[in-house]
């Protein structure tokens, strides 16, 4: 079996020669940002958003990205068709490159740019969204004014510690609040809640990551006809809905059954949370939702 190949600053080389130096900045300092981006049957889901959500953190860092957004953008796709992937999840990441010990960044001349590509199967085809369960962390999610998570950068150390505290729990995931004690988003995935067939997601101002499944979530539940908003949430109304779910990349849409041991609604699966996943595996299945990495047509797998 050959192995998988990795894309490092314009080279294909082996998985285990994919290698960044102990003097890199993104190593040394979380100095970096990064995407995680799905592939469906050939298809880069949201693919320009990615990238452009990429240059976005990059330019709240001053992190020069060395390609354009074009030339991004295909060699995400040749990662992919170089490892012959059609259902993938691929991470982009650039550091801020090699340079002295010491926070001052002036001494990296050169960014570091690796892009990797794994194959990953979609749970979306289940019929039924898997349900978690959360705690709610002591770690407060990241003020916006500080290393905001509305920047997708290599620090996660927030996420990591409230991740951390979630199986220390033995729960599946972490609520993470922010400064102010409004609900923002989970360890690594956006939140939405259901009450009385209204939706509703944390306003940006909590802190959370501009998630692109969120956006494209938010405008199916339009689609569907129900009544969806962004704005400031309590753990009370979190306790209280009647669904609660998650959504990301990775993740893709996940119930949630339990927040701190309290049954969200009916603790299962609601009516709302699988009509929007259901819908939702459509979406990523449209042509127009992404773009194609072959230039064949769709392959039944």
């Amino acid at each position: 079996m050959l192995e998988p190949l990795v894309y490092v600053n314009g080279e294909f080389v082996e998985k285990s020669k994919a290698t960044v130096s102990v003097f890199d900045h993104g190593v040394l300092y979380g100095d970096g940002v990064f995407e995680g981006i799905r592939a469906y049957n050939g298809i880069v889901f949201k693919l320009d958003q990615h990238v452009e959500r990429l240059f976005n953190s990059a330019k709240v860092l001053q992190l020069v990205i060395p390609l354009s957004r074009h030339e991004m953008a295909e060699a995400i796709m040749e990662t992919v068709r170089k490892n012959q992937l059609r259902d993938a999840y691929i991470r982009v990441v650039v550091t801020r490159g090699t340079g002295d010990l010491g926070v001052d960044p002036s001494s990296c001349k050169t960014p570091t740019l690796f892009i990797i590509a794994e194959p990953s199967q979609s749970s979306l085809g289940s019929g039924v969204p898997r349900l978690v369960s959360l705690v709610t962390a002591t770690v407060r999610r990241d003020a916006v004014d500080g290393t905001s998570h509305e920047v997708k950068s290599l620090n996660y150390l927030n996420s990591i510690l409230a991740k951390m505290e979630a199986r220390r729990a033995g729960v599946d995931d972490a609520l993470m609040l922010d400064h102010r004690g409004f609900v923002s988003e989970s360890s690594a995935s956006n939140i939405f809640i259901v009450k009385d067939s209204k939706v509703s997601s944390p306003a940006t101002s909590a802190g959370i990551l501009h998630g692109i499944t969120r956006a494209r979530i938010i405008r199916l539940c339009s689609d569907l006809g129900l009544e969806v908003s962004e704005r400031d949430i309590t753990p009370f109304e979190l306790l209280t809905a009647d669904e609660a779910f998650l959504v990301g990349t990775k993740a893709e849409i996940l119930a949630v059954g339990t927040v701190n041991g309290t049954k969200i609604g009916t603790g299962t699966v609601g009516p709302v949370v699988r009509r929007v996943a259901s819908e939702f595996a459509k979406v990523v299945a449209r042509r127009e939702e992404g773009t194609p990495a072959y230039e064949s047509e769709y392959i039944d797998l």
